[in-house]
């Protein structure tokens, strides 16, 4: 872990929590270093210029250093854009910091997926309803193919066969994509899971994984959460058991 100085960084907050009476530990998302974890000494003060800047959700520039595994925050400049979100949005703009907090290792570059990252935050912020669906099922199938996750969306998993026009396939955890059978819950159609990795190819951008996702969203949606479970290792993210409590009240 290099003790350098890192000046002028993109970054987003992904989770904050009290250190002291006046400081916080911060779990950042940067563009050239990874998930990486800050205290910001200070910031709980009511004069700190810290304190309203350091939100889920909004574009920050950094500067920290240290060699702990805990590095010491040394400015942070808000980047202006859209405003804080409320409501659904704000829960989903959650539910992309637990992913990425729960899948990320930390100081594990990512550089393109903090750029889908920002897209998707750009649209959550702005977005309501089945918006906010299309966003987070690009968002899963973006940060699962990042990860090595996802398998390839043209092709049968087990066989490596390709797929058959009119023939339904679900994704499964533990089998990858492979034919719909009388009780997977979802599928789609081969030329629908075709479409899909090709909106995930190289040079494709995240409102091309969007749009490819908009038709198929209530479909995708129960088989991109088992996966992303397996692989969290949980039944159900925090984010997503709030959101369900929420709609029962």
């Amino acid at each position: 872990m290099s003790s350098k100085r890192i000046s002028d960084e993109p970054a987003y907050v992904l989770h904050r929590h009290d250190w002291s009476e006046s400081s916080l530990i911060l779990e950042v998302f940067t563009r050239n270093h990874g998930r990486t974890a800050l205290v910001a000494k200070g910031a709980k003060r009511p004069s700190s210029s810290l304190r309203p800047i350091l939100l889920p959700m909004q574009p920050l520039h950094l500067a920290f250093g240290g060699d702990a595994e805990i590095r010491t925050l040394r400015s942070a400049e808000w980047m202006g854009g859209h405003v804080m979100p409320a409501g659904d949005a704000l829960l989903s703009g959650y539910y992309l910091n637990e992913l990425v907090l729960s899948l990320l290792a930390r100081d594990d570059p990512h550089p393109v997926l903090f750029g889908v990252y920002a897209s998707a935050v750009e649209v959550i912020a702005s977005g309501h309803g089945e918006v906010l669906q299309t966003a987070l099922r690009a968002f899963e199938l973006l940060l699962l193919r990042e990860i090595g996750l996802l398998p390839m969306l043209d092709a049968q998993t087990m066989t490596l066969a390709g797929l058959e026009p009119g023939t339904r396939y679900s994704l499964v955890a533990e089998g990858g994509l492979r034919q719909a059978d009388g009780q997977d819950r979802a599928s789609l159609t081969a030329r629908q899971w075709v479409d899909l990795q090709a909106s995930l190819g190289d040079g494709a951008r995240f409102s091309d994984t969007l749009r490819a996702c908009a038709p198929v969203v209530q479909e995708l949606k129960p088989q991109l959460r088992a996966l992303l479970n397996y692989h969290c290792g949980v039944k159900t993210l925090r984010t997503r058991q709030m959101m369900m409590d929420l709609q029962s009240l």
